[in-house]
């Protein structure tokens, strides 16, 4: 009686297989629709020396605020962002923290579809996921970007660097059981199977300690207070003096050039020349940090340096016994450097 009941339940189990695969492509397939058109395609700086010049984001606010990765795509002044429906906008970076590898754009728009990152969710190891992104420029106008599916393999502290330099984000991501970390896929999300915001796709990097490329996303609770602060405009360097006071530092004395660590820059013959550095003097502090010519200067002290005179600025405001952080570019790499700030008398 059992053999004769085998072919009936084989086929019991099979049909409810069935169903549960179809409901599932059905799910997945709504999910698509509704998460792709809050991924926009970033297009900005870039095109040689293995630089790609593209990249992801996604849509924070009807107002066209997007969250994505810094990067060497947003050294220009304005980018080229594409929306999923082949409309193209000129977007500006309105604020970055790169401790967290963050910038937020702005584009002049309304209505659009957006992630609600007040309503984003967490997640543990085990949980399916989907991951969108531009990933190796497979959209450039109205194509929808790539989307992969994966599972959550453990949430973590990031110990990762890309070739030789440390990664400037240094907290928790979700380690990813799908390759999600491609060439342009930085600044895609990772959504749960039902579209619900989990995180933002970082960065190409290389674990220190295995040296295998790691697939990380970077948790939506890490980036949500900083991106909230910018889109208001509450997000600002000001500097607090050691009885807790607001100094602005632009008003400090110009104590430090680039001259007394060392550095000597590129002829500062237009508005905004960029910070590229042309000598490193021998036996200087900028030598021993290892700075080379060609590194760009993206930011000292956690401030963004759009020019030669910026720096110039930044620099100026420096005292003795302070600690000068510098981000620079070096062809595809981000590279952190600290320096401690010598004693110089003040005439």
């Amino acid at each position: 009686m059992f053999s004769r009941k085998r072919p009936g339940l084989a086929i019991v189990f099979f049909a409810i297989a069935a169903t549960a695969n179809l409901c599932s492509a059905q799910s997945t397939s709504q999910t698509i629709a509704t998460v792709a058109p809050k991924v926009v395609k970033i297009f900005g700086a870039g095109g040689s020396k293995n630089l790609y010049a593209y990249g992801s984001g996604f849509l924070v606010s009807p107002q066209g605020h997007i969250v994505t990765v810094w990067s060497h795509i947003l050294d220009s002044d304005t980018v080229s962002v594409v929306l999923h429906d082949g409309r193209r906008f000129e977007g500006k970076v309105i604020g970055a923290e790169p401790p967290l590898d963050l910038a937020v754009l702005k584009i002049e728009a309304e209505g659009l579809p957006f992630f609600d990152m007040g309503m984003a969710t967490s997640a543990g190891p085990g949980t399916r996921v989907l991951g969108f992104s531009n990933a190796f420029k497979v959209a450039t106008g109205d194509e929808p970007v790539s989307v992969i599916h994966g599972v959550i393999a453990a949430k973590t502290t990031l110990a990762a660097r890309r070739g030789a330099f440390d990664a400037p984000y240094a907290g928790p991501v979700y380690v990813i059981d799908a390759v999600t970390n491609n060439a342009g896929a930085a600044g895609g999300v990772l959504t749960t199977w039902d579209g619900r915001l989990i995180g933002m796709i970082g960065k190409e990097l290389r674990n220190a300690q295995t040296n295998t490329w790691l697939n990380y996303v970077m948790p939506i609770s890490e980036l949500q207070e900083t991106v909230g602060q910018i889109i208001s405009g509450r997000f600002s360097s000001t500097k607090r003096d050691d009885d807790g006071n607001e100094n602005s530092i632009r008003t400090r004395p110009r104590r430090y050039d680039a001259a007394d660590f060392g550095i000597i820059t590129i002829p500062d013959v237009v508005a905004r020349t960029p910070a590229y550095i042309d000598r490193v003097l021998p036996g200087s502090l900028a030598e021993a940090a290892g700075l080379q010519p060609n590194d760009l200067i993206l930011f000292v002290r956690d401030d963004l340096v759009q020019s030669c005179q910026m720096l110039k600025e930044e620099l100026g405001r420096l005292e003795s016994g302070d600690q000068l952080k510098l981000v620079v570019r070096r062809d595809d790499q981000l590279m952190t450097v600290t320096i401690a700030v010598p004693k110089k008398t003040v005439e």
